[in-house]
């Protein structure tokens, strides 16, 4: 059976149609998505991300995004609901998996690098002592590959900086006793902490959690005026994230414990 050209050529138009007409309606849910993020909203956020996703199971900043969003809403709930840490893990292994399907997508872009180190780290703290330093190595070499990718990303230095203070806070008897239940552990460093930290707060001074991480890298420095100031300034922020209430919280208890220690 003979098709005409005519025929042929309108079906060809059709498919086209629908295929711009899939991409606008990605676009559409995408840009839905950043307007209830911009809100504070991530559970409206995630909603929308997701319908992008069933446009276009590939969009790149959709995945990213859906990563972020899973992640916020994760660290957002109730501590001492009994579901939260259940309720936390699902959220943090959907988080990966949005992550490393957006590493895919586009392995040369700093977000999907970042947001799967992010969704790794927040998963395995989760978990026991033996799974979290079996993948802090994994992490660390995806945060960098961040950083290379782009080293102006703030939020990958963060990451960075909070990396070298966990690692560094295992020291003595216990990294000794852990390395021998749980094989070798990375080493870090207050003072690169410190640094890493001091410069996500350079990059993007006005985000309250950049603060309040380097506060508490000073406290551990003992450099206790510092880490007052640094909380403060976590205080007087302007909320520009749906996590900015919870990071004042945790800085005005932060700030009342270091300024009993400042002499």
């Amino acid at each position: 059976m003979r098709i005409g050209k005519g025929i042929v050529g309108g079906l060809a138009m059709m498919v086209l149609a629908a295929g711009i007409c899939a991409g606008q309606d990605a676009a559409e849910h995408l840009r839905m998505g950043d307007e209830f993020y911009t809100r504070f909203d991530d559970v409206r956020a995630l909603e929308n991300y997701r319908l992008a996703l069933e446009v276009d199971p590939d969009h790149y900043e959709a995945l990213w995004k859906a990563a972020r969003a899973s992640i916020d809403i994760a660290d957002v709930l109730d501590p001492k609901a009994k579901d939260t840490p259940e309720k936390q893990k699902t959220y943090f292994m959907e988080a990966e998996a949005f992550a490393r399907k957006a590493v895919k997508a586009s392995p040369d872009d700093t977000w999907g690098h970042f947001y799967l180190s992010s969704a790794m780290g927040k998963r395995v703290l989760l978990l026991g002592k033996k799974e979290q330093i079996n993948a802090s190595k994994e992490i660390k070499e995806i945060v960098d590959k961040a950083l290379e990718l782009d080293p102006e990303n703030d939020l990958a230095w963060h990451a960075l900086g909070r990396w070298h203070r966990r690692m560094a806070e295992i020291g003595g008897a216990k990294r000794a006793l852990g390395s021998i239940l749980y094989g070798s552990i990375p080493r870090g460093s207050m003072e690169e902490s410190e640094k890493h930290m001091k410069k996500a707060v350079e990059l993007h001074p006005d985000l309250p959690i950049h603060h309040l991480e380097l506060g508490r890298t000073y406290a551990a420095l003992k450099k206790y005026a510092l880490a007052a100031g640094s909380f403060q300034q976590a205080l007087d922020l302007p909320k520009i994230t749906s996590k900015d209430d919870m990071v004042k919280k945790e800085a005005a208890a932060e700030l009342a414990d270091v300024s009993k220690k400042i002499k």
